[in-house]
């Protein structure tokens, strides 16, 4: 081989060893912290109490580090937005038996939020298959809305309404709140994760409790009208 010829193949060899070193760096790395979580957009490690974005598009939750997140504070134009971190309780939230059966939701679960995208309000209620989008005609949200001003504050595509209506009795009244819209897909997880045979099976009955029972603890109240 000619001198010119080892001259022009150096800087390709010492690429190709420096991006071997980078590879063993990058896997003795996560070796070290397999239950690690990485931002999704720069792969910086994540703190447990890490922020969320939602890709509107596909809606999917994306992991972000504060730096990266915080580039999509209040952006209306964006393929990402960043999916705020309070959860507010509805007590005085009214909606009728006959009103929630107008909705046509086949289990006692869902939540409501509006798409910027598309430019309407949209209804999901969890499955074992996933989140599955239920009809929700205008007039049937606008007839809650009336009943309910203080829904005109919901944020699009970050924020929705969470109702949960399961066990609805005196002893054990149906919950509303305004939540995070991670929230509401950590609730479809939990229930796809652990639900067994037709009915379900009481693990997952058990998880639904105890993540309603953590929702209320870091829930702040607003009474109906507060923020009309």
């Amino acid at each position: 081989m000619s001198k010119q010829a080892s001259i022009a193949q150096a800087p390709a060899l010492e690429y190709d060893r420096a991006l071997d070193v980078l590879r063993q760096f990058r896997g003795a790395r996560r070796a070290r912290s397999r239950t690690a979580e990485y931002c999704e957009l720069c792969s910086a490690e994540l703190h447990h109490d890490h922020a969320h974005l939602v890709e509107l598009a596909s809606r999917q939750i994306v992991c972000a580090c504060d730096a990266c997140a915080v580039l999509f504070d209040g952006q209306e134009r964006s393929k990402f937005k960043r999916v705020p971190r309070d959860t507010h309780a509805l007590p005085g939230f009214k909606m009728s038996d006959a009103q929630w059966e107008g909705l046509v939701i086949p289990i006692n679960l869902a939540f409501f939020f509006r798409s910027s995208l598309e430019g309407r309000m949209i209804a999901f209620y969890p499955s074992p298959a996933g989140a599955v989008e239920s009809l929700l005609t205008l007039d049937a949200w606008n007839a809650i809305v009336e009943d309910n001003p203080e829904l005109r504050q919901l944020r699009p595509d970050v924020e929705a309404l969470l109702v949960n209506r399961i066990g609805n009795s005196i002893e054990h009244p149906p919950e509303y709140f305004i939540a995070p819209i991670d929230e509401c897909y950590k609730l479809v997880g939990l229930i796809r994760a652990h639900w067994k045979g037709l009915s379900g099976g009481s693990e997952v009955w058990t998880e639904i409790g105890k993540f309603f029972a953590e929702l209320r603890l870091k829930s702040e109240p607003i009474r109906g009208g507060a923020n009309a």
